[in-house]
Formats: structure tokens, sequence, C-alpha cells
């Protein structure tokens, strides 16, 4: 394995997924402003080597395939594999966040925010809904907006518009 793969095995065994690098550039020494701090703008950027990757291989059923259009539509990018890392294709918390609410509405499951942190890949993350959907108890997320967004109706009205009576 070379130097990159060694020290994502390092850091992986101490920090979360989404923490791991998704590149890594080699310097001498770190380019410094005037004031001794590091110049971030005078960094190189990564060359597409330098990236992590198994290449790209299509998603796999329908959790999958709904992952991976979701992650598309959040991320706004042509198509995504079942390997590829949330963090590492420019994601972060906030589109956590709505990958979790399209989640809740496409495949009517209640993901936990921590569960995309945790399975960060497509694969993984289908994986972990399919133990999710299998929990004795599990509810599908439906709630009295959906409800009402399905239904057409008006909170408190009835069929003909008479006032009811508590």
């Amino acid at each position: 394995a070379d130097l990159a793969d060694q020290l994502r095995a390092l850091i992986r065994a101490a920090m979360p997924e989404y923490m791991v690098p998704a590149a890594f550039v080699l310097l001498d020494a770190f380019p410094l402003s005037p004031n001794g701090k590091v110049d971030r703008k005078a960094l190189p950027a990564p060359e597409a080597a330098a990236y992590a990757g198994r290449g790209f291989e299509a998603p796999l059923g329908d959790i999958e395939s709904a992952l991976a259009q979701i992650w598309c539509d959040v991320l706004k990018l042509e198509r995504v594999g079942r390997h590829d890392q949330f963090f590492d294709l420019g994601g972060n918390s906030l589109m956590a966040m709505q990958v979790v609410s399209r989640v809740r509405q496409r495949l009517v499951t209640e993901l936990p925010l921590r569960e995309l942190f945790a399975a960060p890949t497509v694969a993984r993350l289908a994986a972990r809904i399919e133990v999710l959907r299998a929990q004795p108890g599990s509810a599908p997320a439906f709630d009295a907006l959906t409800w009402l967004a399905s239904s057409g109706q008006s909170p408190g009205v009835t069929g003909n518009r008479e006032q009811t009576e508590l």
C-alpha cells in the first residue's frame, strides 16, 4: 500500500469516516504568509490521482438507486457510484440533512442523521436502511404534514365546512 493508503488506514482507526481526508498532497514545507501563518490560498490543489477511489460501480437494487439519485440531486452531480463517499463528493452537514429529509420523503424511512456519517457510501447506507426497516416497531416516516399534503384537506375543516365542537 502506498503512503496515502497507510495514512487513511491510521486515520480511519481513530476518527469517524467523514473526517478521513479524500486526498493527500505531499509538501516539502507549508507556504507561509508574511506573518508566519499557513497561506491556505497558496496550497496546491490535489491532483486527480491523489483521491481515493475504486472507480465507478453502479448502484444495485432499488434502495441504492434511490439513494444515488438523492445524492445526485443534493450534490448536483451527474452520477454517484455505490462506493463513492458522500463527504469526498463535496457533501457537508447541511447537505446531509437534505439527504435525510429526501430519504424520509422518497423511501418513507426515518433515517437518523448519524447514519449518514457512520455509513457514508450508497452501499453502506442502503444496508443501514434495510436494517432500520427490519427492526420491530419501526414505523415509516409519516406525519400530519405529510398526510395533509397528500389528502388536500385543511386541519379542523370537515367535508361540509361546518365547525366541529369539542
